[in-house]
């Protein structure tokens, strides 16, 4: 049988790729913008772990009012809130970077209160037959935007120039996020799931034989590299040829690739080939950075960009699968999705807050090139830890087979 969307699925695809597109439009340069203003690695990388340390607690926190509430309206607060943050450094101005972490509070809440809601609400309109079209479908929506929207965006600021072109994109950002909210009403309101365990997160891993002792690792290992590369590599881009526009050409670029190997793979991706095409991908991602050592120029960095958004997906979308097919193993793990959730991303959060914790280990000691190229390819290469935990969870479950 041919796995298929349901109108939900597609609806939930909509306000994620609104999402997706308000954050592409200022997302890379709210970074930039800081820079501009401080020229300071650290306050990037702490603007970073106090958005890591508030997306944790609101996913904790939120898990009750998930479950036993209205998760619609989670999502909603989560949309709002980033809205928020774009119109507070569009009032702050340059002044933002006297409110790191305030500011990064509460784009961390945004993400949390988001992400959690979104994802139980994957979980209810997905099944292990479609999931992997779904995933495949989020990556190629979110390339979308990312190719488009920080080219465009780019292309206001060098136009228009500092004041002007960052004022529009976050009036723009702000804007859409209204819209994903608007849209967020069409999505089906569900039922309380029944009570919230506050102390499942922090035990559901320690049962013997538990497959969460797998998959903790593997996002752990994910959330490290990400944690860092999510910020670091626009940074490093615009570092290197001190133009916004640039950056948008990069990303367009990078996302254009990503976009192609979304699709192609989101639609081949079978479960027998989740494991072999996690190594694919973790491995040549890991060689992406080669090319740096010799020295980080636009087209190195581009190089870099296109070999890392060429494999992703071959992680991206079985590592997703396969982590969210442990919550659906039974009734019981089914009942119990929200605390999974919040277990899932604890899991990313460690690895997360870990990566940006060395980053600021390693700017405090040194920034020289070769230091920074030297921590890309060390967190470059962490997901390899992820396909060897995604194997052997996959081997003692027999998950998506």
């Amino acid at each position: 049988m041919t796995a298929r969307l349901d109108a939900q699925s597609l609806l939930l695809l909509i306000v994620f790729g609104l999402f997706s597109l308000a954050n592409a439009l200022s997302g890379a340069f709210v970074n930039v913008f800081l820079w501009k203003a401080a020229s300071d690695y650290s306050l990037i990388g702490w603007f970073a772990f106090s958005q890591q340390i508030s997306s944790g607690l609101t996913f904790y926190c939120a898990g009750k009012w998930v479950k036993e509430g209205n998760k619609m309206n989670c999502l909603r607060l989560g949309i709002g809130l980033a809205g928020a943050f774009y119109a507070a450094v569009l009032w702050l101005g340059k002044g933002a970077v006297d409110y790191i972490w305030l500011l990064g509070f509460v784009l961390g809440a945004a993400f949390g209160a988001f992400w959690l809601a979104f994802n139980v609400v994957y979980f209810e309109v997905t099944d292990p037959d479609n999931r992997d079209l779904f995933n495949g479908w989020v990556g190629l929506i979110g390339s979308c935007c990312g190719m488009a929207a920080p080219w465009a965006s780019g292309y206001l600021i060098s136009k228009l120039g500092d004041g002007t072109g960052y004022r529009i994109i976050f009036t723009l950002s702000f804007a859409v996020f209204i819209g994903a909210i608007v849209f967020s009403f069409w999505l089906r309101k569900r039922p309380p799931e029944g009570h919230y365990n506050w102390t499942l997160p922090f035990t559901a891993w320690k049962k013997v034989g538990s497959p969460w002792r797998h998959a903790l690792p593997a996002l752990a290992a994910q959330g490290a590299k990400d944690g860092v590369f999510t910020f670091l590599i626009g940074l490093v881009v615009y570092i290197a040829t001190t133009n916004e526009m640039k950056l948008g050409n990069y990303t367009l670029i990078t996302s254009a690739v990503a976009l192609g190997s979304f699709y192609v793979i989101g639609r081949i991706m079978r479960p027998s080939f989740r494991v072999p095409g996690l190594f694919i991908g973790t491995i040549a991602m890991a060689l992406a950075v080669i090319p740096l050592f010799f020295g980080v120029a636009y087209g190195s960095l581009l190089l870099f960009g296109i070999i890392t958004s060429l494999f992703s997906p071959l992680f991206v979308i079985p590592m997703t699968t396969a982590t969210f097919d442990i919550m659906g193993v039974d009734e019981r793990s089914a009942a119990q999705r929200v605390e999974l959730t919040v277990l899932r991303e604890f899991g990313l959060l460690f690895g997360r807050m870990a990566g940006v914790a060395a980053y600021l280990l390693v700017v405090q000691w040194r920034t020289t090139e070769p230091v920074v190229v030297a921590f890309l390819a060390v967190l470059g290469a962490l997901p390899i830890i992820s396909a060897v935990s995604i194997r052997t969870l996959v081997s003692n479950q027999r998950i998506g087979k």
